[in-house]
């Protein structure tokens, strides 16, 4: 609700039944009005600057909303080889064309040119040795969740979320 003049008990209660917050410039409550929002526990804010209520409000807008995350692209691999692991599925042999994978990433499986399958990393091996990472121009051994149905020339993408600010 807005409006002019002084805060009065209706705003109160509109702010009762809404769960809100009462934000006056340059006004004041009335003292019907000061007394019920003290009893019901219901925040009146008073500004004198309309910058510091702009900024109070976009504080509090923010504070409501949900985070917003980016898919940011880390690296791209190419399969050169598939491996059968047993009753493990298969394990894709991949070259790190650029950027980098890391063992928490998700992955894209694109195949000519077209999304096939997302999935996340579940191994990440160079030779024997399990990884943290491995980085441009190095060959490795991945495994992702759910998904085996590699073929020679399919392309990984690793992407990651990162936080909107």
């Amino acid at each position: 609700h807005t409006g002019t003049g002084s805060i009065t008990e209706g705003n109160i209660l509109l702010a009762m039944a809404s769960k809100a917050v009462v934000v006056g410039f340059n006004s004041k409550p009335e003292p019907g009005a000061s007394r019920l929002a003290e009893q019901e526990r219901i925040s009146i804010r008073q500004y004198n600057v309309i910058y510091k209520l702009i900024e109070d409000v976009e504080k509090a807008l923010k504070g409501m909303l949900e985070p917003e995350y980016a898919e940011v692209v880390a690296g791209q691999a190419e399969i050169k080889a598939i491996f059968e692991a047993g009753k493990k599925g298969k394990i894709a042999g991949a070259w790190m064309k650029e950027g980098k994978a890391t063992r928490d990433s998700q992955v894209k499986i694109y195949r000519g040119g077209k999304v096939i399958a997302e999935s996340r990393l579940t191994g990440l091996r160079r030779f024997k040795d399990d990884v943290k990472e491995v980085a441009t121009g190095m060959e490795f051994g991945v495994k992702l969740e759910d998904f085996s149905d590699f073929q020679v020339g399919d392309i990984l993408q690793f992407v990651r979320q990162e936080l909107i600010d």
